[in-house]
């Protein structure tokens, strides 16, 4: 096998094809995110770096890394296998790679330096399997990873659908996980207001992870994307969960955390995102709910985290400065709210039950009765007060509201 991918690899280093079935072969050959290898591979190039490995030549602990899998050579059945789905292998000599999105990882991976733990280094991907018919970089250029509890209440499925809604109707994708919970609510937000989301899974984009959700997946696929570092086939492992999160956070501008438990994943995610310099934000939960522990703990441990309520407060911080303003909240406005000085005072004296002179009122109120006399038909006229025996009184409820219902 050994011999047959050498003679594969013999042609020019450059070649685009060349190029992309060596990234297959690295792929599968290593685990994402061994900040270590994707340096050698950055220097070497992709090809280079698959002859060196053949040949033993390369650095020990590549060689040492690649040892259990490197006899195999499984890049064209890869290849072919995602193509049977409707999948491509994205390089990052691509035009369609997201190269924006994940210069942070480069910047992180080259600052923190040395081999670190793959479940938290921050590393770029050597390449990504994606199924779907957009293209990746246009479909995560202007996204929002909304992600939070596996074991979600009504309260955070219903926030999470209607942040991703609320985002797609403003012409932001919602990225998340695909898992059970806040990731599967924030993906079905999204495809109930008619726009594409994407799905970053930590196994091979020919498998759905929960099975439950391959009818979700199925939906993503319509308009959407379906996103992995891993090889077809490859088996949602535990720690590949770990590795995924710097990924979703990469791909976004922000991360919304909508439920999280004291040790949730999600929480993890959120940390990735802070240390790629993006936005992170957090939706409060009830006080006693033991799935929003992680999101307040969040809000108080870290000053930058940002509390959001609705879309437009995530696209405020997340958009561009100045044009993506959120309204602020209003509540219903009243009459009273129009009232003069005078017209309030006069209005705050005049008794509930029995009626009082114009001259008492203005004893109360502290203004002159020729003020009283001339705000009371105003009052009068908004059904504030009414005129009854002995004088000036407020208007019950029931009578203003049927005065404003109409006969």
């Amino acid at each position: 096998m050994t011999g047959a991918l050498t003679a594969a690899m013999a042609g020019d280093p450059t070649d685009p094809e060349l190029v992309r079935r060596a990234r297959a072969w690295l792929s599968r050959t290593f685990e994402p995110g061994d900040g270590e290898v994707v340096r050698w591979v950055e220097r070497t190039g992709p090809v280079a770096a698959v002859r060196a490995l053949v040949a033993g030549t390369a650095p020990a602990g590549a060689r040492r890394r690649a040892a259990p899998r490197a006899g195999a050579d499984q890049s064209l059945a890869d290849l072919d296998a995602a193509a049977r789905v409707g999948a491509r292998l994205v390089v990052p000599e691509d035009d369609e790679w997201p190269r924006v999105a994940l210069h942070s990882l480069e910047v992180a991976m080259h600052v923190q330096g040395g081999p670190g733990d793959r479940t938290t280094a921050l590393v770029p991907p050597l390449a990504l399997w994606v199924r779907g018919g957009p293209r990746l970089d246009e479909l995560t250029d202007r996204s929002v990873a909304v992600v939070g509890s596996r074991a979600s209440t009504a309260y955070g499925d219903h926030v999470a659908a209607e942040l991703a809604a609320g985002l797609a109707e403003r012409g932001w994708t919602t990225v998340s996980g695909a898992a059970t919970g806040i990731d599967a609510a924030a993906h079905r937000g999204a495809l109930s207001a008619g726009a594409p989301t994407v799905a970053v899974l930590a196994c091979g984009v020919d498998r759905a992870y929960p099975q439950t959700h391959r009818t979700l997946l199925a939906r993503i696929l319509d308009e959407g994307l379906v996103v992995s570092e891993w090889a077809p086939g490859c088996a949602p492992l535990g720690h590949r969960f770990l590795v995924r999160n710097r990924l979703i956070a990469a791909l976004s501008r922000g991360t919304v955390v909508v439920e999280a438990a004291a040790r949730s994943g999600s929480l993890a995610t959120a940390k990735r995102a802070r240390d790629l310099g993006r936005p992170v934000m957090a939706v409060p939960g009830p006080v006693t709910a033991a799935t929003s522990v992680g999101v307040h703990q969040l809000l108080r441990s870290d000053q930058e985290v940002r509390l959001v309520t609705c879309a437009a407060e995530v696209v405020e911080t997340v958009g561009r400065l100045g044009e993506d303003l959120a309204d602020p909240p209003v509540g219903e406005s009243t009459v009273r709210d129009d009232l003069s000085d005078v017209a309030r005072r006069v209005l705050d004296a005049c008794p509930v039950r029995v009626g009082v002179p114009p001259e008492r009122l203005a004893s109360i109120a502290g203004c002159a009765e020729l003020d009283v006399l001339r705000v009371l038909p105003v009052l009068e006229l908004h059904d504030l007060v009414e005129r009854v025996a002995g004088g000036w009184r407020v208007t019950p409820p029931t009578r203003t509201r049927s005065h404003r219902d109409g006969p």
